[in-house]
């Protein structure tokens, strides 16, 4: 029940500042995803051979994900010790002033290896943002949630992906119509990372306007605050941490496969104009988006695990059959694939959310998710395209089904919510 003397969000405001999060969150990620097969190789690494410049491109795409756990400590621990709004506040500041500064970098052809390593280092303060951002809006909209309906507003965040992805997606894909290659390599890149600056401006005005959330006021009250978040997480809820890692793995190798590496293997072996693919993906987005809504539905009425468990089967038959679809359309590849996509991804936060007690919540769901990328989406690109070269493309499927295979047990082997 709602305590009557904590001011309570409007649900409208609480689910718009949750999405607006993690839409600029995504946008800012596939921006950064979408230049790292198109532009970084080209622009940021010495002159050679474009496979091992994709291939460093891809090195730091992956730094994100190193600095992200290190976010989901740092912010967790103030998000679990002062409070939810202030710390969202600061994680997107920190996201945002990263990705506007790539917008603003000189490339390797005016200082050198200096631009790849100004290039990495902002990376990183993308990824310190964006570990503090995911858990705090999967909060912010659960800890708000009426009972029974945890999952619906939960998936508000998620939405966040399918709709930063049509974003930046869509903005790379006119910028390359209304400009050729030589305007588009001087200037033209540089134009999302600089229009992220206005959705921060957005964002920080709509939380700005929020109250703490419920669940977290309620446990201040009660004296439950912990002085160090991580450490009790690691030391009373290990066994939750490691199976919200896992459960996560599989989710997030299937969401890189779909998008990065897919782009890249598309457009260098497979023949497909970079245009055409763009355009493809973003088909393939939007039944991504259309899933997230049905699998939170279902996680209300069926619960989060029998969705994520169903979601995973669903992963491990598309392993297997991702080379042949790939080769045979890459519209159906992307759209079936993309379905999939929203299956698992739909429950995920809330899923994560409900196995840490209020304490911690922030630290505990952040770190799993972020744990899980580091394993399931930091080396996903890389090691997809190494494995494509060196075994073929069935060996990237294979890789994709025993990512579902281990979170499957993680699932099974699931603690009690805590919550």
């Amino acid at each position: 029940m709602r305590d009557a003397s904590i001011p309570a969000n409007s649900p409208g405001r609480v689910l718009f500042a949750s999405l607006i999060g993690t839409t600029i969150e995504f946008f800012d990620f596939y921006i950064y995803a979408t230049a790292a097969v198109l532009v970084f190789p080209r622009l940021f690494f010495p002159a050679g051979d474009a496979a091992s410049a994709t291939l460093q491109s891809f090195a730091t795409f992956a730094l994100a994900f190193i600095a992200r756990p290190i976010g989901s400590a740092v912010f967790g621990h103030f998000g679990d010790r002062i409070g939810r709004k202030a710390t969202l506040v600061a994680a997107l500041l920190t996201m945002g002033l990263s990705t506007v500064a790539i917008g603003l970098l000189p490339t390797y052809a005016h200082i050198g290896l200096i631009a790849p390593l100004l290039l990495a280092l902002c990376r990183l303060g993308q990824g310190l943002g964006l570990g503090g951002e995911w858990g705090g809006a999967v909060l912010l909209a659960t800890e708000n949630a009426p009972a029974g309906k945890q999952a619906w507003y939960g998936m508000f965040p998620q939405l966040g992906a399918p709709i930063g992805f049509l974003l930046a997606t869509g903005l790379f894909l006119w910028l390359t119509q209304a400009m050729g290659d030589t305007a588009f390599f001087a200037w033209g890149w540089r134009v999302p990372f600089l229009a992220s600056s206005a959705l921060v401006v957005i964002g920080l005005w709509m939380r700005l306007r929020l109250t703490e959330t419920p669940a977290f006021a309620r446990a201040m009250a009660r004296h439950e605050r912990v002085k160090l978040p991580m450490l009790s997480v690691f030391a009373q809820h290990p066994r939750a941490l490691l199976s919200g890692t896992f459960a996560a793995l599989a989710t997030f190798v299937i969401f890189y496969l779909m998008t990065v590496f897919a782009l890249s293997w598309a457009t260098s072996r497979l023949a497909y104009p970079r245009e055409e693919f763009l355009i493809v993906q973003m088909v393939g987005v939007l039944c991504f988006a259309a899933f997230i809504p049905v699998s939170a539905w279902l996680a209300d009425r069926r619960g989060g695990r029998f969705t994520m468990m169903l979601a995973t089967v669903l992963i491990f038959l598309f392993g297997i059959a991702y080379a042949p679809l790939f080769a045979h359309s890459g519209l159906l590849f992307m759209v079936i694939g993309m379905c999939v996509v929203g299956i698992t991804y739909g429950p995920l936060g809330t899923v994560l959310a409900q196995m840490f007690p209020t304490a911690v919540r922030y630290t505990g769901a952040s770190l799993a998710f972020n744990l899980a990328g580091i394993f399931g989406a930091s080396l996903a690109p890389y090691l997809a395209t190494w494995l494509a070269k060196t075994y073929g493309l069935a060996y990237v499927g294979y890789y994709l089904s025993a990512a579902a295979l281990l979170t499957m047990l993680a699932l099974l082997l699931k603690p009690r919510d805590a919550i």
